[in-house]
């Protein structure tokens, strides 16, 4: 417990410097962040490219926003992940087209009949039941089971209640569970 304070404390002071103008705090928070930010936008864009640039973008709008934000409204993570959940949205409002000819799953590595042929075809079919969700469902099944954030983590990013994300949850993971069924 006194090793998560004093992260804590560490990251309050980063964040504390960062909201003053200091560059080399708001890196210190980039290094930590991006990483799960980009899982994030990767597993709801499915591009390289896309993800990386919408990435930024979460970083450059938070940058902007920082001298404005408050902790005690909500934490940073969760306010980094909705800030990307929002840049999503309005990725898929911009665009016109979102398919993408490449299998982020397949990336030539294991052939059709290799031993993990069978693994790969599981893992593209939950990529595509994930696809077919409404929006907020696979929000809420990439913070929670990609990212690892707890139910309380995920409300804060959604900005609804935990029972509420819990419900999203149990119905997204029925819905995904029933369209794996009918793939097979």
């Amino acid at each position: 417990m006194l090793a998560e304070d004093a992260s804590q404390t560490a990251e309050r002071e980063l964040l504390r410097r960062a909201q003053a103008g200091h560059a080399d705090a708001f890196g210190e928070l980039y290094r930590r962040y991006m990483p799960g930010i980009y899982r994030f936008v990767f597993y709801r864009v499915r591009a390289e490219p896309d993800a990386e640039d919408i990435t930024a973008l979460v970083f450059l709008r938070a940058w902007q926003a920082l001298p404005r934000y408050q902790e005690r409204q909500i934490g940073l993570s969760a306010w980094l992940y909705r800030i990307a959940r929002n840049a999503v949205i309005d990725h898929y409002r911009t665009s016109r087209s979102h398919v993408s000819l490449d299998d982020p799953l397949d990336k030539g590595l294991v052939g059709d009949d290799g031993p993990d042929a069978g693994a790969l075809e599981e893992a593209d079919q939950v990529w595509t039941g994930l696809g077919r969700l409404p929006e907020e469902q696979q929000t809420v099944l990439i913070l929670r089971f990609v990212e690892g954030l707890s139910h309380a983590e995920v409300a804060e990013a959604l900005g609804r209640s935990e029972g509420a994300c819990r419900m999203l949850q149990h119905r997204a993971l029925k819905a995904l569970a029933r369209m794996l069924g009918e793939a097979k």
